[in-house]
């Protein structure tokens, strides 16, 4: 997964001055008073308060280091990641998506390597494969997170709805028992985030070989295939019969969450990381998490998707990667991580957390369940991920499905 991305000094300065806030504006070395200060990066901004008591807490535990924390919008973050990286002075602690954007600052050389760092033992090891390459633990992702659409438990309990769609006809008849009702079947931020996370669910039993993507890179397979027309066309289905709403493509992440949260809409289309925006606006809603199947009963492997990310590293560039580290080791820690999961609503790869909040306890369930790891993050090159993308959102916009994987796949053959 090989995306170069060349900011110029004009672009960057205007993502710098675009993030979501920071404990501190300078990001020297030192303090003035003898305490290292580290630099954290990340992109989620719906965790600042979680994080401000987890730094509080580490700062008194270890008086000589001083974190400054900086949040950065998650679109800018990926594009810019490697940039701010680059001399050290930015990132001494900083995540990663798994993917493409871990290969590419992995291909930087920007992971310092944790490999014998004792806090691993902390971690479910078959949970933290995703920051693993060349045989070198790079990176810990912190959380576990199911890229399938949340549900309102309360709008299915009051309409008497089934969660459990087991073909694709019980998910059409699904979405229209909401539509009948009066609510939009499935908010799709298809401004942004939709199209990119929607499809991991919508394509797991379409193409159920976890090498899909290998595949098509190699030129085994292509997005003229069955599997992917058929995945498209069904993205079509769902928008022609009003299950996506109006004006989908539209439709940005927050305004998709507040549709959901306000009751307009019975599912989300992206995953568990939003659960925390949703009740920030309702506190009261219950939220469940389900996935469509797209094939017959018989024909299902996949029940969902998961993915384990938000992956907390070290910069290699850094100067100060032993105060780095005693960061990620506290934040490893079972109590720490243990809050931020319950602070947050967000599942944890950290072993014998016990989780408080209702949907987090209640999503326990998926742990059992038979999911794929999101297919998205397995496209190995950039430009061909951004062309499967580019896929839905032109079926979408009125394309043929048929058109639209061949636009694509001229794409992939330019990059292959």
């Amino acid at each position: 997964m090989k995306r170069m991305f060349l900011i110029s000094i004009l672009i960057l300065s205007v993502v710098l001055s675009g993030c979501v806030g920071s404990t501190s504006s300078n990001s020297d070395s030192g303090t003035g008073d003898g305490k290292t200060k580290i630099s954290f990066i990340h992109w989620r901004g719906e965790d600042k308060a979680a994080f401000d008591s987890l730094i509080a807490d580490f700062e008194e535990q270890n008086q000589d280091i001083e974190v400054d924390m900086t949040i950065y919008p998650s679109e800018q973050y990926q594009s810019t990641a490697q940039t701010l990286l680059r001399d050290g002075s930015t990132g001494d602690v900083f995540t990663s998506y798994p993917g493409s954007h871990f290969e590419i600052i992995k291909q930087a050389g920007l992971f310092e390597d944790l490999s014998n760092e004792d806090f691993l033992e902390n971690y479910n090891e078959r949970l933290i494969l995703a920051g693993q390459a060349d045989d070198k633990q790079y990176a810990v992702p912190l959380q576990l997170v199911f890229n399938q659409p949340v549900y309102n438990a309360t709008l299915f309990e009051e309409l008497g709805l089934d969660p459990n769609p087991k073909s694709w006809e019980e998910f059409l008849a699904l979405c229209q028992a909401i539509a009948d009702a009066g609510h939009t079947p499935i908010a799709f931020p298809g401004a942004d985030i939709g199209p990119g996370q929607f499809m991991n669910s919508m394509m797991m039993n379409n193409a159920p070989k976890e090498d899909i993507f290998d595949k098509l890179i190699a030129g085994e397979a292509k997005l003229t295939d069955e599997w992917w027309v058929k995945t498209l066309t069904q993205f079509k289905e769902l928008n022609d019969k009003g299950y996506l709403g109006n004006g989908a493509l539209g439709t940005n992440h927050p305004g998709a969450i507040a549709m959901i949260a306000n009751g307009d809409a019975a599912m989300l289309a992206t995953g568990s990381f939003a659960v925390a925006g949703i009740k920030e606006i309702n506190p009261d809603i219950e939220l469940g998490l389900l996935a469509p199947i797209t094939v017959s009963e018989s024909e299902a492997v996949w029940e969902g998707i998961h993915t384990t990310t938000f992956m907390l590293a070290v910069n290699a560039k850094s100067s100060k990667k032993e105060a780095a580290k005693k960061f990620v080791s506290f934040l490893s820690e079972k109590e720490n991580a243990e809050e931020y999961a319950n602070k947050t609503s967000q599942h944890v790869t950290v072993n014998d957390v016990e989780y408080t909040s209702e949907e987090l306890k209640s999503a326990e369930e998926w742990f059992e369940k038979n999911t794929r790891f999101q297919p998205r993050y397995l496209i190995p090159n950039a430009d061909v991920e951004k062309a499967v993308i580019a896929s839905i959102q032109a079926v979408l916009n009125g394309t043929d499905p048929v058109k639209a994987a061949e636009d694509s796949q001229k794409i992939v053959d330019q990059n292959i």
